[in-house]
């Protein structure tokens, strides 16, 4: 019966990835701040250049919306547009202006106002290729949001996952909007459980491509894909440490499944965790001390961290069965799903590490699995069945404004994870 257990519990993890009331008391910090969005500026009135404005437009309107940091006023009177910071200053504090040049490039300025002062907060000039419009466009919203918050925005960052639409299990890459979706890889075979590398210019999963469940890499970069680990048995990614240099994933290596480090400087193998049964899905903690991972050690799959300085560890859950955790990138939380009780579906769940408080994000609204959080931390995407298909959504940190990531994503998506 226990090795039953072990393959059904890794089988679940692979392929799907005190029954307390729980009140939320989640801090969103989504304090709007009104911000006056001016018409985008070109030199020529040439249709090109006037698709081009308004796509770039939109693209950066959607941004800041999407971004929940601010509400945005369009302004289309040519008057208002002009430097009447009197009248603007009415109407918000802060808008934003841009002038797109059109040669063999884009050149774009965009200038931030704090309108009542008035003065500039920053001017700042981007030059990119007609190919990269939106690309351009997030980093001109991201650049507005870290100016005016003083934090980062996550305009920038993708989201990449498996797909069975083409038939197989296959990885594909979205940006964080649902727009631009791109299938990265053709094994023809199943494909699961992408993890990024820290800079994001790579990606790692597993893949039975050869009948072996190894790890692979996309180098976006090179534009190739390489073998990264073929132990016999499970080869299963799990994430990076802070700098990089230090990899844990779940090998079996033809034994029970378990934690293991890659040491990517020296590619030194070290096994993480000894005599404690099935060990799954480790995610390092933002400071590099702790991993968060699933183990069976108790019965059913519980969620433990463990402290790689003192070598000690917790039991953090007392579920039916727990699945999938990731920490957020300001080390406040960890996200998992998870089963309370036997008869219900999973759901998705959020825990302060600290405290070891426990809060419910989602209910009664079809399995709710694999958890990642945005790089700011503010966002959750998940894999819901509540539309009688497995698919991509995206929901604020309290369970709040659940919304589907993109209609264009045919198929059933599995283990969305969210780039730094």
């Amino acid at each position: 019966m226990l090795q039953l257990f072990k393959l059904f519990f890794f089988l679940s993890t692979l392929l799907n990835s005190q029954n307390t009331e729980i009140f939320i008391g989640i801090e969103k910090n989504f304090n709007q701040d009104k911000l006056i969005l001016r018409n985008f500026i070109s030199e020529t009135t040439e249709q090109l250049n006037i698709d081009i404005k308004n796509q770039m437009k939109e693209v950066i309107r959607q941004d800041l919306l999407l971004s929940r940091y601010f509400s945005v006023i369009e302004i289309e009177d040519e008057d208002a547009n002009k430097d009447n910071f009197k009248y603007l200053s009415t109407l918000a504090r802060y808008s934003v202006s841009s002038n797109i040049k059109l040669s063999e490039n884009i050149e774009v300025i965009m200038t931030i106002y704090d309108n009542t002062l008035p003065k500039e907060l920053i001017k700042k000039k981007y030059v990119s290729s007609i190919n990269n419009i939106r690309r351009i466009s997030h980093l001109i919203s991201d650049d507005i949001i870290e100016n005016i918050t003083g934090r980062k925005g996550i305009s920038h960052s993708k989201i990449t996952f498996s797909n069975d639409s083409s038939g197989y299990k296959e990885i594909y890459m979205v940006d964080y909007d649902g727009e631009n979706l791109r299938q990265m890889t053709n094994h023809k075979s199943i494909s699961i459980v992408p993890k990024w590398s820290i800079d994001g210019n790579k990606i790692y999963y597993t893949s039975y491509r050869y009948g072996n469940p190894d790890l692979f890499v996309i180098d976006m970069t090179e534009g190739k894909i390489k073998t990264f680990s073929r132990y016999q048995g499970l080869n299963i990614a799990g994430g990076f440490s802070p700098d990089g240099n230090d990899f844990v994933l779940t090998l079996s290596r033809g034994k029970d499944p378990s934690i293991y480090n890659i040491n990517m400087i020296t590619r030194e193998v070290k096994k993480v965790l000894d005599n404690f049964g099935v060990c799954a899905s480790p995610t390092y903690s933002p400071d590099g001390k702790e991993i968060a991972f699933v183990s069976d050690r108790a019965g059913n799959p519980q969620l433990y961290i463990y402290n790689l300085e003192t070598k000690k560890y917790r039991k953090l859950t007392n579920f039916c069965w727990v699945d999938s955790p990731n920490w957020s990138n300001n080390g406040e939380w960890i996200v998992f799903s998870g089963r309370e009780t036997r008869n219900e579906k999973l759901n998705i769940f959020i825990m302060d590490p600290t405290t070891t408080s426990i809060y419910r994000l989602t209910r009664n609204e079809g399995d709710n699995e694999d958890p990642s959080f945005s790089p700011d931390s503010r966002f959750i995407v998940f894999t819901s069945t509540r539309n009688s298909k497995r698919q991509i959504f995206v929901m604020d940190i309290d369970g709040s404004s659940p919304h589907l990531l993109s209609s264009m994503i045919k198929g059933n998506s599995y283990t969305p994870i969210w780039s730094r």
